[in-house]
This record gives structure tokens, sequence and C-alpha cells, in this order.
């Protein structure tokens, strides 16, 4: 009996011991490694209820311009994961396997895709026992301390009376650009989009990956109109953001019908495959801001879900717009008289002599005359500024087509003349010169800084982003009050251990 109280009460003796070492380091180190973590708002395109809330299918924008640097070919660009918050790790923004994203091309004007360019997504994780996308400094797209990578393949359809007649595998198993982390995870981002930046087998070149949202407009549009007496205007609501961006420079010839014909009509498509194996669409975008504005709630999510060639189903909405009627009642800006045929013609047929394709049937479709070489010197208003190589014909990333639209609605081609605008004129990163064209991403790392109090003191992580006080240590104090903690708890236990060592030999 003496002998197991003697040992029980070493044991308890060795266990204040290490509760004491361990309570010292860890009070000290408490100090040190509070993390406050930060909060961050966002939104979303949102078109329609129901693909509000599927991001990772939602096409916010259709690119199509003759390539600036490249006259003889054509830039196609579509964009999805709209408002991606930079720093929303530690997911970000991976494209889904089980989606297909569509890009449309019709050469004859019937409403019915000719080409098909379509990608596919497959994700490869390095490690799932860590929670990082990155588990070092990200130098090159094989790195391996990029933990999480993503491939695609592009597949083109060509289609007859949207029947398949043959399939051409244009990519295969290429590297997507991964989304921003920040400049400790990638310090040169640059590099990463030019490594996936690939000429593809014939003559085009591809980029997948993450990019600023080209889009710039203020979105206050929707509180009644930006807030009833025109106030809530020329903030860039996207600033910041990224999206998802798939861009493809084609050699024109590939796309139109004949030189006589250079009209092409694009659309994009997302599909998803259901716990059934089927694949459904879920999004569909061609002109920009007709579902948002043009389509009613109840027929929002049955337009993504359509086709163009049923576009007939949609007129009324266009003839008969909305949105005109809500600026005469708010502003009393007087609508212009209906039927609306000159919107008909920018949102459904093209504009005559312009970029309408023969025979056209009405369909909503982004529409480029590729025979229009590109403006030496580009307005940010296109058609209506007198530069016939912008919206809307086609749409290039610096074409402002929310005044453009607003304009446009408000009566600009059948004499009513206005300068309705939303005050925001430019986006808020500079395009490239080059393909792709986009603006980098946004980094995670970007935003304010907690690097000083009011007194000028610095402020980090290691103290929560807290202000030392007049009673607290700097930083290296409290790092050396954890060491010394932590050293004193194992001399402590070694002591420990030694007495206990004696009192079972002396038992």
């Amino acid at each position: 009996m003496t002998a197991l109280t003697g040992s029980m009460r070493g044991r308890r003796s060795l266990a204040a011991l290490l509760c004491g070492a361990l309570a010292a380091g860890g009070l000290a180190a408490a100090g040190v490694n509070l993390l406050e973590p930060g909060q961050a708002s966002a939104s979303s395109h949102r078109e329609a209820p129901l693909i509000s809330g599927q991001p990772q299918y939602d096409n916010t924008d259709v690119y199509a311009f003759v390539s600036p640097d490249k006259p003889d070919t054509t830039t196609l660009v579509a964009n999805w994961v709209p408002f991606e918050e930079p720093a929303g790790g530690p997911n970000f923004y991976p494209f889904p396997e089980d989606g297909r994203y569509d890009l449309h091309i019709d050469s004859d004007g019937d409403a019915q895709g000719d080409l098909l360019y379509r990608w596919t997504f497959d994700t490869r994780t390095r490690n799932g026992n860590t929670f990082l996308y990155n588990t070092g400094p990200v130098t090159s797209l094989d790195d391996p301390d990029l933990n999480v990578t993503q491939t695609y393949d592009i597949d083109v359809l060509k289609l007859k009376k949207q029947r398949i007649v043959s399939t051409t595998k244009l990519a295969d198993d290429l590297p997507v650009a991964p989304s921003h982390v920040g400049k400790a995870s990638m310090p040169d981002y640059r590099k990463l989009r030019d490594q996936a930046t690939r000429q593809l087998s014939d003559g085009s070149t591809s980029y997948v990956g993450q990019a600023d949202d080209p889009f710039f407009l203020d979105l206050r549009v929707f509180d009644l109109l930006y807030g009833g007496d025109l106030s809530e205007v020329g903030r860039d609501t996207l600033k910041g953001y990224n999206v998802n961006t798939v861009a493809l420079q084609v050699p024109t010839a590939k796309l139109t019908q004949s030189r006589k014909q250079p009209v092409i009509s694009v659309w994009s498509t997302t599909h998803r495959k259901n716990a059934g194996g089927k694949w459904t669409q879920v999004s569909r975008l061609g002109m920009p801001l007709v579902n948002e504005v043009v389509v009613p709630m109840k027929d929002k999510d049955r337009f993504n879900a359509s086709s163009p060639w049923n576009d007939a189903d949609f007129l009324p909405y266009v003839t008969k717009p909305e949105l005109p009627k809500l600026i005469e009642a708010i502003y009393k800006i007087k609508a212009p008289a209906e039927p609306r045929n000159d919107l008909v013609s920018v949102f459904l047929t093209g504009v005559k002599d312009l970029n309408q394709p023969p025979n056209v049937r009405p369909a909503e479709a982004l529409r480029l005359n590729t025979s229009i070489p590109p403006a030496a010197d580009p307005k940010r208003l296109g058609v209506l500024d007198g530069d016939t190589a912008g919206y809307p014909n086609g749409r290039r990333l610096a074409d402002d087509v929310v005044d453009i639209s607003l304009q446009v609605v408000e009566g600009e081609l059948v004499g009513q003349k206005n300068d309705l605008g939303d005050a925001v004129d430019a986006n808020d990163v500079k395009f490239g010169d080059t393909f792709p064209y986009v603006a980098l991403p946004t980094s995670g790392s970007r935003g304010p800084t907690a690097s000083q109090d009011g007194g000028g003191t610095s402020r980090n992580a290691l103290n929560g982003g807290t202000a030392p006080t007049a009673s607290s240590s700097d930083d290296s104090t409290l790092l050396i009050a954890s060491g010394a903690a932590a050293a004193a708890g194992v001399l402590l236990v070694g002591l420990g251990l030694a007495w206990w060592r004696m009192r079972r030999r002396s038992v």
C-alpha cells in the first residue's frame, strides 16, 4: 500500500508539473497566436432564381471581338462564378467536374449552332491530409506545392440541325491557372497565367483560369433605379472581385460560313449532371443584361433552360419592355413608343447593314461581323459613338454596355437622344493588349492591413492585430517569454522524472 500511494503521489506531482509547464507556455503563446477572422461580403450577378444558388455554373458574361493584335483571328471569352471573393479559401474556386461549359457558334443566322466548343474539367489533390490549397509558394503550374490542380479538355462538335456530325478533341489535359490565393502563395501570378496560355493544334490559342471580372457597372440599379433620384451611381460594384474565365482565340475562317457571310452569332450555356446521370441546361447567356432586366421573374429560369431558336416565346418582353416604363414613372423621362422594333434589331436580329446575317431568325445572341477590322481608337460607347467594331457589334472587354443599353432602351436609335449612364465608364483594372486580354485576378492578399495603431505602432497577426498596451511586451518579448516558458516546462518535467525515479528506487 505504501508503494502504491507513493507512486500515485509521484504521478500526481508529475501531472501537476506538466500542467504547470503547458499552462505557462500556453498563456504566453496565447498572446502571440490568437488570430481574428476577417469578414467578407459578396453578391452575384444572380440573374435568375435557380442559378443564383449555383454560382459555379452561372455564366456572367460573353465577349466576342476581332483580335486587335491579330485581326485574322476572333477572340471568344466567357466567364463563370460571379463575385469571387479573392480571399475565399480554403477551397477557392475550381470548375466543377459535373459541368459542361459550352460556347455556341451560329454561322448562318438560323439560331441553331453550327459549332460547339465544350470545356470539361478534372480535379486532382496531391495531399488530402491538409486543409491547404497550396502547401508553399507556387512558382509554376507543376509546382508540387500546388496541392489542388485542375486540367481541362476542349471538344469541338460540328452540328447540323442540332445533331452532332463530328467531334474533335482540340485540347486534352491542359492546365487551368489556379485561384490567386495571395502574394505569399503565388508571388508571380502572371508567370502562372503565361504558362496556362497554350497553343492548340488548329492554330487557336487557349487560356483557362481566374481573371479579374471585366464587367464594370453600378449594380445599384436594382435599388429603384439608382436610389430613386440618381444619387447612387459611380461605384463599380464588381471592383475587386474575380471570375473563372475560358478564353479562345480562333482563326476567323474556322468560325464563319464564308467571306460573303462573315457574321457569327455567339452564346454560352452550362449543363450540369443530375443525380440520375443526365445533363440539364442550367444557364444561358449571349447579349448582356437581357435576362437581368428584360425577362421578368416568372420566366427567368425558363429562359436559362431554353434555346435561341425558341426565343419567339420571349419576344413581347423586348417589343414592350418594362425598363422604360419604370424610368418614366420614377424620373418622368418619356418612354419611346411601342412596339420597340429598334430593340429587336439590337438584341434579337442584329442591326441591318452592320451585323445582321441574311435570313436571320430572331434569337438572343451576341452577333459579330468579323469583317469589320479592330478600331485604331476604340470608343467605350461603340456603335453609338461611331465605332462599328464595338458593341452591339460583338462585345469587347472595354465596351460600356450598361451606358449603351440604357441609352438605346431610352430611344437613342429612334431619335430620343439622351446621355443616360451609371457613371462607371471603365474597368478598375487595365485590360491587356495581347491574348487573353483579361486583367490578372485580384490577389487574395489585397486590401487594407492593420499596419499601425493610432500612434504608429506596428500591428500584425502575432498580436491578434491589436496594438500593444503600456503594460504589455512587444512581439519579440512575447516570443521570448513563450520560448522561456516552454524551456522551463521541459526543465520541470525533467526534474519531476528524476525525482520520481529516485522515489521508486527508494521504495
